[in-house]
């Protein structure tokens, strides 16, 4: 059947059941209510610490069939993750569902728990490295690789359908109660916004930390009361590794120039207004944008009310000079970042509910007037695709690129027109992971095309000086360069289910034959 978004997607997939097609960003409204986790009780003078993983796992009840998860505000210095799948493959435990946060380049060392059955299936927000082309290139065995948006994980989490058995939390801080926080201790990574959501709802929670101190810690993240088992090791990862992965600074004149276009459409855009609320992407061109408009807001004494997302070090300096009145961070992408946190009372932790599922009473992400979004590829229907490569590999992350694109008045989508030799507008994504009615502007080095549904945003942006074309134009643009690309040769075989925020299906991933 086709979908919403124009995808041929099948009535239904082996080991993932009957497919809810995706009818549009708002369309499904929840139904039922949250679940909740079994309940446990602490007596007195009970001691939570372990001596070892083992013991720890022994404790929780681990054993074959469950599903364990992790986060990964440590991003590509996390330690833990690893650690705990190794203890997991020596007691001889299989057939696990693994459901982290999401995974980076470090977790390559997961592949080989894959094929010896340790873990037969995967539920993230995204991969990278070998890891990424192995879920690509083989079908899990018990089901295909569910992606699902940061928002949307907690949704499943909340509906039920994904529980989490035992949750497994790399905590920079742990005192021995159980009380967790992620802004001191020497892997202190900040926010722990995506853990908060598993120490919430999973059945067990066991806490690694390298930084066990004997008294309540101040201030708490997670609660003692979530926290079951603690685990003392000698190091939960390197702080080093947060900066890295879709984080870049740039002095690459390409992005400053897209990211001075994208902050001259925010500027016209009929929304840069005192108190407007907004998020930047990882991305080179987003970070930049951030520079950009800070001069813009000096300029015309305009403030924001709201910083929100992944923060760096350049939302900080806005909150400190009193452009923004104030941070929300589901996750802390570098150092300055993480000692704001630690410092500032209006740099503000949130778990990832709060900040972006789409069946609460109000996420954040729709307080936002803007949100600026790298890509993958985009195409003449203003889809875009940040999960998969030109070969059809697995090498991204969902993330909350679709959750903040439906939240926000105003989505703007940052892209060279070319990456090498490759066009980034395309007739067609490869994989569509937010859907073109939630995309605004696109905005590459050669000009910027508006989605015709903005007409209000035409208007606005007319006589600003910035090269407006068709995204048809665009895209021809980007082929005369490069060539129209050949498509990929793909398989009948899913091997990846990509879940939008509501839990319809937006796409899937076919294993491509040229890797057979």
């Amino acid at each position: 059947m086709r979908n919403a978004a124009g995808r041929e997607i099948p009535l239904s997939v082996r080991g993932y059941g009957e497919v809810r097609p995706y009818l549009g960003p708002f369309v499904v409204q929840p139904d039922g209510r949250v679940m909740g986790r079994k309940l446990a009780a602490g007596r007195p003078l009970s001691n939570k610490v372990m001596n070892s993983l083992e013991e720890a796992m022994e404790a929780a009840g681990l054993k074959d069939g469950m599903t364990i998860s992790f986060h990964h505000s440590l991003r590509n210095g996390d330690d833990v993750i690893n650690m705990v799948m190794a203890a997991i493959a020596r007691s001889g435990i299989r057939d696990l569902t693994l459901a982290p946060s999401s995974f980076l380049d470090v977790n390559d060392e997961l592949v080989p728990y894959i094929e010896q059955g340790v873990v037969t299936a995967v539920e993230t927000s995204g991969a990278r490295g070998e890891l990424g082309k192995y879920l690509t290139n083989n079908r899990m065995e018990k089901k295909p690789t569910i992606i699902r948006s940061h928002g949307g994980r907690v949704r499943a989490i909340q509906s039920g359908e994904l529980h989490i058995d035992i949750a497994f939390i790399a905590a920079p801080t742990c005192d021995i109660y159980g009380n967790l926080n992620g802004t001191e201790g020497p892997a202190a990574c900040g926010s722990l916004g995506y853990a908060k959501v598993d120490a919430e709802y999973a059945d067990t929670v066991i806490a690694i930390t390298d930084h066990l101190v004997p008294t309540p810690i101040y201030p708490i993240s997670i609660p003692q009361t979530h926290v079951d088992y603690i685990v003392q090791v000698e190091r939960i990862g390197d702080p080093k590794g947060i900066s890295s992965g879709s984080l870049r600074y740039t002095s690459n004149p390409r992005d400053l120039l897209i990211a001075q276009m994208a902050a001259r459409v925010i500027e016209r855009s009929g929304y840069f207004q005192e108190g407007f609320g907004i998020q930047l992407g990882a991305g080179a061109a987003p970070v930049a944008t951030g520079r950009f408009l800070k001069e813009k807001m000096v300029e015309q004494g305009i403030t924001a009310s709201l910083g929100l997302g992944g923060i760096t070090g350049p939302f900080v300096d806005l909150l400190e000079e009193g452009l923004i009145r104030t941070i929300f961070d589901v996750q802390s992408f570098d150092g300055r970042a993480i000692e704001s946190l630690r410092k500032n009372p209006r740099h503000q932790e949130v778990d990832a509910g709060f900040y972006a599922n789409p069946h609460n009473r109000g996420p954040l992400v729709n307080q936002l007037d803007f949100v600026v979004l790298g890509a993958t590829e985009v195409d003449v229907d203003f889809n875009v695709n940040v999960i998969t490569d030109s070969n059809g590999m697995i090498m991204g992350a969902s993330g909350g690129h679709s959750d903040t694109s439906a939240g926000a008045k105003c989505t703007i989508i940052v892209a060279p027109l070319h990456r090498g030799r490759l066009p980034m507008v395309t007739e067609a994504v490869q994989t569509v992971v937010t859907p073109g009615e939630t995309v605004d502007v696109i905005v590459t080095d050669r000009g910027v095309a508006i989605n015709p549904k903005r007409m209000d945003l035409l208007e606005h942006l007319s006589g600003s000086g910035l090269p407006i074309m068709p995204i048809q134009e665009l895209k021809n643009l980007a082929y005369e360069w490069s060539g129209r690309p050949e498509p990929i040769a793909l398989s009948d075989e899913i091997v990846g289910v990509v879940e939008y925020r509501d839990g319809t299906i937006i796409d899937v991933i076919r294993r491509p034959v040229t890797m057979d």
